[in-house]
């Protein structure tokens, strides 16, 4: 049997199951995300809950540095300092779309990273906060406003959202499941060094960091969910055989030897058949 060429496969949106997982974990991100913020900046206005802990947490990093610590630290905070999470979000997205030729995961991280940038301006300014001690600086003065950390804040978004790019690039079955930990655990973990880095180096106070981490979860949160309902609206792929190959029709043509071995007419078939053929 002939076999045609496999089919290539349409861009497909993936499982309904998956759909609402995606739904679930966007929805449970931004939900997580906004409570921490709020939390921590009525802590703040208020003078009470968590924002008690800002002072002593200063104080006792401040108290404890070394020169080894120091000198990762300010590498950590000098890389991703807003300037810089912006260059390399651009030349990512740019290699992405470059690599993979598409333009909407690319732009997803772009607009992420220029959200970040607009909100972090946005309540700074609206909350008003100041940092710590100009004296506790390691690396000069700072006179920006304190609430939220935008290195933080941008650090986070970018790990964040890189990772379920990755992840998501690659598929949403079982298998991957694992990979997808791995690289959301890793992205929260360098969410944490730029926030201890930060506190560290004495710009900011604990508060502020938290509030950072809420609403990189927010926006992380919210690019799933743009992500998702832009497949859901995917076309659904055209059902192939089971085998995954198209199959076309041929003509059925028995061997010789089949039809060698078909009987023929009985004998008194053939006697009728040889009268009829001398009476003609």
């Amino acid at each position: 049997m002939l076999l045609a060429q496999r089919a290539p496969r349409p861009p497909a949106r993936p499982p309904l199951t998956s759909q609402r997982r995606l739904f679930f974990v966007a929805a449970g991100m931004l939900i997580a995300g906004e409570t921490i913020f709020w939390t921590v900046l009525a802590a703040v206005q208020s003078n009470s809950g968590v924002a008690a802990l800002d002072a002593p947490v200063h104080d006792r990093l401040v108290a404890s540095r070394n020169p080894l610590a120091t000198a990762f630290l300010a590498a950590v905070t000098t890389v991703t300092s807003p300037l810089w999470m912006t260059v390399i979000g651009c030349a990512v997205a740019l290699a992405w779309a470059v690599w993979k030729r598409e333009v909407w995961r690319p732009a997803l991280l772009i607009g992420a990273m220029a959200a970040t940038f607009a909100v972090s301006t946005l309540i700074k300014h609206d909350v008003g906060r100041g940092r710590p001690a100009a004296s506790d600086f390691l690396l000069g003065p700072d006179d920006a406003l304190s609430f939220p950390s935008g290195h933080t804040f941008g650090a986070g978004v970018f790990l964040c959202v890189v990772s379920y790019l990755l992840v998501a690039a690659r598929g949403t079955r079982t298998s991957k499941q694992s990979t997808s930990v791995l690289a959301f655990a890793a992205a929260a973990a360098g969410t944490l060094v730029v926030a201890f880095s930060r506190l560290y180096l004495g710009y900011h106070w604990l508060t502020d960091v938290l509030a950072a981490m809420g609403l990189a979860l927010a926006v992380t949160g919210i690019v799933i969910l743009a992500d998702a309902l832009r497949a859901s609206m995917a076309p659904r792929p055209v059902p192939l055989t089971r085998a995954g190959i198209l199959r076309r029709p041929v003509p059925e043509v028995r061997p010789a030897a089949v039809r060698l071995s078909e009987p023929g007419p009985s004998e008194p078939d053939a006697h009728r058949l040889g009268d009829h053929h001398r009476r003609g």
